[in-house]
């Protein structure tokens, strides 16, 4: 994102700070659900099977910050979230860890369904930090995306100053088939040598806590008409 998306963001966010009824900010994580990754060995190629494998999602977890703005039943959150991501293929020899790292910056557009229940949506943008395949040749890197974008869509619930959320991330990258070379089989190096690294995106189901650190809505005597956090 360039300088002038940054101060598009930062004076959305300022107007909006003056103009809510409410606003509050703090701290989120927990758990995560990833899935995603398929590899399809290629027979000839050195590969002990010509099939392919889907990789099997696993439990990871993700963690942040949020800054939420409310005008009556309607709401807009920008967040930051860090998401360590996991999947494992389970391939004939033994099985290979594919990981990955990501900094997230959804903003995020709600409404007040009922009571303290919220329902979300938005884009994301996102930056991949890191991406792992084990027994990958380490001068051959990981291509995970061609696209930064996301979608989040999610429902929240607040109980005084925790909220529970449990939302869906989804890349909007489309696939980006690739030659890898992976030696998979411990010290004989028997396993998969040269393969199609199919599909390396990642999608998760992320169950959050969060809690604010400050809420207007707890201090009504706040002064009004600038724009600060």
């Amino acid at each position: 994102m360039n300088k002038a998306l940054y101060l598009l963001i930062i004076g959305l966010l300022c107007f909006s700070a003056i103009n809510a009824q409410e606003f509050s900010f703090g701290i989120k994580g927990g758990p995560s659900y990833v899935s995603g990754g398929q590899i399809t060995g290629r027979v000839g190629g050195g590969t002990d099977f010509g099939g392919t494998v889907e990789a099997d999602s696993k439990f990871k977890y993700h963690g942040g910050g949020f800054f939420e703005v409310r005008f009556d039943k309607f709401l807009i959150r920008p967040e930051l979230i860090y998401s360590a991501m996991e999947t494992e293929f389970d391939f004939p020899t033994q099985p290979s860890t594919y990981a990955l790292e990501k900094i997230s910056v959804p903003l995020l557009l709600g409404y007040n369904v009922w009571g303290p229940v919220d329902i979300y949506a938005g884009p994301a943008y996102q930056k991949i930090l890191d991406a792992t395949l084990e027994g990958n040749e380490p001068d051959q890197p990981v291509i995970v995306q061609n696209s930064p974008l996301a979608g989040q869509a999610g429902i929240k619930a607040a109980f005084g100053r925790f909220e529970l959320d449990l939302r869906y991330d989804r890349t909007f990258a489309s696939k980006e088939p690739y030659i890898i070379n992976i030696v998979n089989g411990g010290a004989d190096g028997y396993g998969i040598n040269t393969a199609d690294f199919d599909d390396s995106r990642l999608n998760q189901i992320l169950l959050s806590i969060s809690f604010k650190i400050f809420d207007s809505s707890a201090n009504p005597g706040r002064r009004k008409g600038s724009c600060y956090f």
